[in-house]
């Protein structure tokens, strides 16, 4: 009969997932007798006899103490009401508590981070010792399979336990699963499946399993890897973050430095973060979440551009959360010395440093000098490798001659061979250095890249070498390039630039910052696709998105006016040669003379140094205004030990010889003192408290630079008593960068007609401003001013002008030509402004006197975002969708975020012309992935609106 609900299957005996169980007691004993044998089981070396012997001995001791003690613990009431299955584990127990069965532990080898001692590995698996739990499994298997006398109660009791048995192990598994997911590196097998499905990668080098398999990786120490361009330096860091992801399960920053690669990269990893469960957040020009939304289901990966890996940071330690972020990667670490940008974000990792003492931080270099310097600010290991999946031959066309560069060499050259191409005179006169001739040995069949050192060079390098070259050139691939045409004449709504007109027919384009963000994507996706084999370029593109080339070209040795750098030039041969497609990639250095050659080919890299005296020190003001505003350093005392911590700590003899630490931390707050950004409640005092002001606050939360906080919010005010609210224009005017003022000299005439076609009002708005029509009228006449203008305001007044008209008419070519400015420039700019608004936005919503500017400025950073018409903006927040491709999918039927995020990837790689399957499936996972950010933030929402308040009154 079934036992009755009074009757107590168990008697006195409790759950075994209760704290009092027999196995919770076990696994006390267990876990005692390991760290016992743990003490004493310190590595060490074989050849010294006397101390492994002692150590042994004391490792007999320890294992006879705790047997003694786990026989104790077995011999306790507790056994009165025990299962028969485990009566036979205590007396099978027991006989291996006997002196015949102690055995000697010896010195552990660490493999994948779990502990194996030398004996067990050599012997046979038998006679390992098992563990108590084990030992407990494998007597109630036994006696499942045996016929005995067991009662019905002690049955049933017995399949009760058997039942949390499971549950016990399925929760073992689940622990454990914390830090070991599968096989691939600690990542299930899926990890490896995708890796080889959404990026062809079969499998790994050996570079780069190693790096994985290091002890510093393995134990979470900080890491700065470097290794030339190309090595497959990022894969590395993505595997690493999806670890932290799925195994750790934390949150990961992964910091780029250009806003094309974020969006380049978010749009990589959208199909990751959809298969494997978390989420992909862009943080780049006006986007991002501060802090972000909290999420209780699912970790997060940031992807960043270090100024806004910076604000996420500082987010983020507001609100005590720093420690949901598990591991920082950073790409292109040797930015840490490239001025302000530099000074940012070595502000960003000695704060995660300081603050955050378990998240690992790994760096991705190019290879430095003073690689250690870097190790000590970042408390890291260095791994360096040489490796290029594809060989490289540097050489250097000096005259009529190519040297191939040779480090061994007294010279560093060596001769290869001598030029001897039949030129016509005008040809000659037309291309001296032979260029035509070097791209025509491997175009059109291989991939060419010119790095010239100025834009306009390249559009003339581009058009120039199209006049030269056969027209066997026009018929390869001419149906794609027809459809390239047509996608950048839409693109520039029915305009297209002439020089591309001329050149993409023969499949050449130029690349530099010129070009609009729709005209560069479809450049770099024509040239990807080989619709494109040669690309005229600056050295932005080296730096940027990776486009590798069979040869790489440089036109000169010199960027701008500049000579080049090491680290530029290494940067721009790293291009040539393409894993999987070239068996050898090769650069050619044009030379007109032999001069500083050495030091660019042959020398070694430059050295990296801190960047926070950037600028006349503005990096340190930055950076103790925000200490003092997050309440990390609130004394000068703290202030010294927290910059002791810097690069600028590390480097203080070399980067500030003059003045030391303590120094420079009195005068920084003097200055910001008087800036009246902080305040301190006894002055002159080494004890001092600071206290930042509420201009201090807006200004480090609204990330704007000190030297335009004042200046800002006394426009701001101003902008308040006569605010102009029918017309964007005023607005335009206060959220325009003052950076960029220097960048644009005002072509009066222009700004003169301009100014006619304004209404009235807004006439007044410029009058009130110190741009009145008199003023503009002398100045387009080209007559004398005699009265003192501000021409700094009324540049800046020009340049709101080409935001105002971009806003109403959303047409950037045409824009671009009623100013006289590039397309490059106007992108610029409004890129620029959107940025800058986001940063004016959350400076307001820190002084209550400007709250009428919360919502009117929350509006116009979505128009300067997007700046196209409304109806495409939902499709424009997906990375990388650009206007261009935004039309194509409306016109298509794709109206909504929702219709991408449910779109078929084939059907509309079919639908939408130019548009090939691999980029669809990145757009559909990126709409998926947006779409499921702002469901995630919207239930957040509602379970804080639904959750019961902690302080509630009882």
């Amino acid at each position: 009969s079934f036992p009755t609900d009074s009757e107590d299957l168990f008697g006195d005996y409790d759950s075994i997932l209760g704290d009092s169980s027999f196995l919770a007691k076990l696994d006390d004993v267990e876990t005692s007798i390991r760290k016992q044998e743990d003490l004493g089981s310190a590595p060490h070396h074989s050849s010294d006899t006397r101390r492994s012997a002692k150590l042994n001995e004391s490792c007999r001791e320890n294992n006879e103490l705790t047997d003694s003690l786990l026989t104790d613990c077995l011999n306790h009431d507790l056994l009165i009401h025990l299962p028969s299955s485990q009566l036979v584990l205590q007396q099978g127990v027991s006989d291996n508590c006997s002196p015949a069965h102690v055995e000697t532990t010896s010195t552990p080898v660490v493999i994948n981070s779990k502990r194996i001692s030398n004996t067990e590995k050599d012997r046979p698996a038998s006679k390992v010792r098992k563990s108590i739990t084990d030992q407990l499994k494998q007597a109630m298997l036994n006696n499942a399979s045996a016929v005995g006398t067991i009662s019905k109660k002690d049955f049933q009791k017995e399949a009760v336990v058997t039942k949390e048995i499971g549950i016990a192990l399925q929760a073992e598994n689940s622990f454990n699963s914390e830090t070991d997911l599968g096989p691939f590196f600690g990542l299930p097998s899926k990890v490896k499946d995708l890796i080889k499905k959404l990026k062809s990668i079969d499998d790994l080098y050996d570079w780069q399993k190693i790096c994985l398999n290091l002890e510093s990786v393995q134990q979470r120490k900080n890491l700065i890897y470097s290794l030339p361009t190309s090595g497959g330096k990022t894969l590395v860091a993505e595997i690493l973050i999806l670890k932290e992801l799925l195994c750790r399960k934390k949150d990961a920053l992964l910091i780029l430095p250009y806003i094309s690669l974020v969006q380049e990269k978010v749009r990589g990893l959208a199909s990751f973060g959809l298969e494997l469960d978390f989420m992909v957040e862009e943080y780049a020009g006006s986007k991002g979440r501060f802090p972000p939304v909290k999420k209780k289901a699912r970790r997060s990966l940031y992807i960043t551009t270090i100024e806004k890996g910076h604000s996420l940071v500082n987010s983020l330690i507001e609100t005590n959360r720093l420690d949901s972020i598990g591991l920082v990667v950073v790409d292109e670490l040797h930015m840490l010395g490239e001025g302000s940008r530099g000074a940012i974000l070595e502000m960003t990792l000695a704060k995660v440093l300081y603050i955050s003492k378990e998240t690992q931080i790994i760096g991705m270099s190019a290879t430095l000098n003073n690689i250690g310097d870097l190790q000590i600010f970042l408390k890291a290991d260095n791994y360096t490798n040489d490796f290029r999946p594809v060989q490289l031959k540097e050489y250097v066309k000096l005259k009529d001659t190519i040297y191939e560069v040779d480090p061994k060499e007294e010279e560093c050259f060596k001769f290869s061979r001598l030029l001897n191409f039949k030129y016509s005179g005008s040809l000659q006169k037309m291309d001296p250095d032979h260029i035509v001739a070097l791209v025509t040995e491997v175009i059109p069949v291989h991939s060419c890249l010119v790095f010239c050192a100025t834009k306009k060079n390249c559009e003339n390098v581009a058009g120039m070498i199209c006049k030269y070259l056969a027209r066997d050139f026009l018929r390869h691939k001419e149906e794609e390039k027809s459809m390239l045409l047509a996608a950048l004449r839409s693109s520039g709504n029915g305009i297209i630039c002439p020089v591309l007109q001329k050149t993409v027919p023969y499949g050449v384009a130029y690349h530099h910052s010129g070009l609009t963000s729709d005209e560069r994507k479809l450049v770099e996706e024509a040239y990807t696709s080989q619709t494109l084999c040669l690309l005229a370029c600056t050295s932005t593109l080296a730096a940027g998105i990776n486009l590798p080339a069979r040869r790489v070209i440089l036109r000169s040795p010199y960027v701008a006016t500049d000579f080049l750098k090491r680290s530029q030039y290494k940067q721009m041969v790293g291009r040539a040669g393409r894993a999987g497609i070239d068996s050898m990639g090769e650069s050619i250095l044009i030379l007109q003379e032999k001069d500083k050659l050495s030091n660019l080919v042959c020398a070694p890299m430059e050295n990296c140094y801190s960047n926070l005296m950037h600028g006349e020190g503005r990096g340190l003001l930055s950076l103790i205004l925000s200490l003092v505003g997050l309440n990390i350093t609130l004394t000068l005392e703290k202030m010294r030990e927290f910059l002791s911590g810097t690069l600028l700590g590390v480097q203080e003899a070399h980067v500030s010889p003059d003045r030391s630490l303590v120094v420079l931390v009195e005068q920084s707050v003097e200055i910001l003192r008087k800036e009246g950004l902080i305040s301190s409640s006894t002055d002159g005092q080494v004890s001092a408290i600071l206290h930042i002001t509420k201009l201090g606050r807006a200004t480090y939360k609204g990330s704007v630079d000190l030297t335009y906080s004042n200046v800002l919010y006394r426009d701001l005010s101003k902008g308040l008593e006569g605010l102009l609210l029918n017309s964007f224009l005023h607005l335009v005017y206060l959220v325009t960068p003052y950076d960029m003022v220097p960048h644009c000299k005002p072509d009066w005439m222009i700004y003169y007609t301009q100014f006619a076609m304004l209404s009235s009002a807004e006439q007044k708005m410029l009058a009130a401003l110190g741009v009145p029509e008199s003023f503009l009228a002398r100045k387009a006449a080209g007559q004398s001013v005699k009265k003192a203008w501000d021409l700094e305001v009324a540049s800046r007044l020009y340049l709101a002008l080409v935001l105002y008209s971009l806003l109403k008419e959303t047409d950037l070519w045409r824009v671009s030509e009623r100013f006289q400015l590039t397309r490059g420039f106007v992108q610029t700019l409004l890129s620029s402004s959107s940025a800058f608004c986001s940063c004016v936005l959350h400076f307001t919503e820190e002084m209550e006197e400007l709250w009428p500017f919360k919502a009117l400025l929350a509006e116009l950073t979505r128009r300067l975002t997007y700046c196209v018409q409304a109806e495409l903006i939902p499709l424009m927040e997906v990375a990388g969708v650009m206007e261009a491709r935004a039309k194509q999918l409306y016109n298509a039927g794709y109206r909504t975020l929702t219709h991408l995020a449910n779109a078929d990837p084939s059907l509309l790689a079919k639908t939408v012309e130019n548009l090939f399957k691999g980029q669809a499936n990145q757009i559909v996972a990126s709409a998926k992935m947006l779409l499921q950010e702002k469901a995630e933030a919207l239930q957040e929402e509602v379970d804080d609106l639904l959750t019961k308040p902690a302080d509630l009154p009882t």
